[in-house]
């Protein structure tokens, strides 16, 4: 069976042509047929079935809670669910105490009638933008070529491999430097990064807190906006304003973002200007300067999320618990031992500064319109053999993505054509903190015209 987003579930589920205890027995079956079982690093499917039984007991009885009642969703592994650990694909947390209540935003969409169906994998802490993980395996890009195993990105590895592989129609995951829109791209869904601080991140473990944003994994636009809406607590129905091509403006720019990128994936969004251009978008293109102060300053000072996260870690990376960890998290983190705090206050003073400079370049409404990664998903084998290329990898996947966490964007990475080796592209449509809704209805219109 195709997969479905939750626009098309939704109808089925509305008009009573499908049963939400269908639905969810069908999607714990699908789980548990599908040979890569990396993927979900733990089914609950006691809560599910009991989800579901409610979901249908409010469409039977006339008191549905909107357009996602009955709709599953599958949680990356470092949201609170009650009574569950809270591993974040690390070993160490295995036997850390049951969570006493849902995340904040768990409970948000329980109260829009979703059925939860289990966590998805991760990279251990959050740490990399690849996806690997050493202690649960690494999940594989559905995307892969015949006998290959191509990374999944990460941090939310397992939130983008269970979308592009149909098992759920959307999974949540968090971004600190790309990871909802990294794995988005390289699986060919699309993915919504907020601004920082749009919901609760209450019963979310945390990496860089002055960084951590959160959104949905997805198959369109308009359930992403769906998802946003229930997460904020408000009705999801008609809140994606309409516009058309015509009404959108971006700015392409020329820093950082196309630098060493592929062939393939600069040809695939050259056709994606030149569609948005006849169908009459306004479009220029600019350099910005605060991009590459972005790296200069990290390169003087350190990374934010590398300080913070070594802070969050220390206990941790410098005890007994390290032996159990990724090699390659320990080493990372441990880089923030040498941030001393006037870098890390200058790093915040200068990220106040690079905000109001870029926003200050952006005419009324301009929105960013850019590739959302420089290449295609690599393979997996090479990065586990070769650490330095591992490293090299890592930090080039996130560098498009981070600038946005810097600076505070609103992002929506839509899946656009193909690059090296028929793997997917993303293009990557972002806005100045705050303008979610409107970069999530110019995403819906460029959505559209590609079709």
């Amino acid at each position: 069976m195709p997969a479905r987003s939750i626009a098309q579930l939704s109808v089925l589920l509305q008009s009573g042509a499908l049963d939400p205890v269908d639905l969810a027995e069908e999607t714990l079956a699908r789980i548990a047929g599908h040979p890569d079982k990396t993927i979900f690093t733990s089914v609950t499917t006691v809560r599910a079935r009991a989800d579901a039984e409610a979901a249908r007991k409010r469409l039977r009885e006339g008191r549905s809670r909107g357009v996602l009642e009955g709709i599953p969703v599958a949680w990356k592994d470092l949201f609170d669910l009650e009574g569950l650990p809270t591993t974040a694909g690390s070993r160490v947390l295995k036997t850390s105490a049951p969570a006493t209540k849902d995340a904040a935003v768990v409970r948000a969409l329980a109260e829009a009638g979703m059925v939860s169906v289990g966590r998805v994998n991760m990279s251990e802490f959050a740490f990399s933008g690849l996806g690997i993980n050493p202690h649960y395996g690494t999940p594989r890009n559905p995307a892969s070529p015949s006998g290959e195993h191509r990374i999944p990105g990460g941090s939310s590895s397992g939130s983008g491999v269970a979308v592009a592989a149909g098992l759920v129609p959307v999974s949540i995951g968090t971004d600190t430097g790309g990871s909802v829109r990294i794995p988005a791209a390289f699986n060919g869904v699309v993915g919504y990064k907020a601004t920082r601080g749009r919901y609760s991140m209450e019963g979310a473990f945390p990496l860089a807190k002055s960084l951590d944003s959160l959104g949905p994994l997805c198959r369109t636009v308009q359930d992403a906006a769906w998802i946003d809406a229930a997460m904020r607590g408000l009705p999801a129905a008609d809140v994606l304003p309409r516009v058309e091509p015509g009404d959108l403006s971006f700015v392409i720019p020329e820093t950082v973002f196309f630098d060493d990128a592929e062939p393939e994936v600069v040809a695939a969004f050259k056709m994606a200007v030149e569609s948005l251009t006849r169908a009459g978008a306004r479009i220029r293109r600019a350099a910005f300067p605060e991009f590459s102060a972005i790296f200069d300053l990290m390169a003087k000072h350190g990374a934010l999320v590398t300080a913070e996260a070594f802070v969050l870690h220390r206990a941790r990376i410098t005890g007994s618990d390290a032996a159990d960890m990724d090699p390659r998290v320990v080493k990372r983190t441990l880089l923030g031992e040498k941030i001393t705090l006037s870098d890390y206050v200058e790093t915040l003073a200068a990220r106040e500064r690079l905000t109001a400079d870029f926003e200050a370049r952006l005419g009324p409404g301009e929105l960013v319109l850019s590739p959302t990664l420089p290449h295609v998903a690599p393979a997996l084998q090479p990065l586990l053999d070769d650490e330095d290329l591992f490293f090299r990898m890592n930090g080039k996947t996130l560098r498009n993505t981070l600038i946005g966490n810097f600076l505070d964007w609103c992002c929506v990475s839509l899946p656009y054509g193909t690059g090296a080796n028929n793997l997917p592209v993303g293009l990557l449509v972002s806005g100045r903190r705050g303008s979610d809704l409107r970069v999530l209805a110019a995403a819906g219109a460029v959505e559209a015209l590609f079709g």
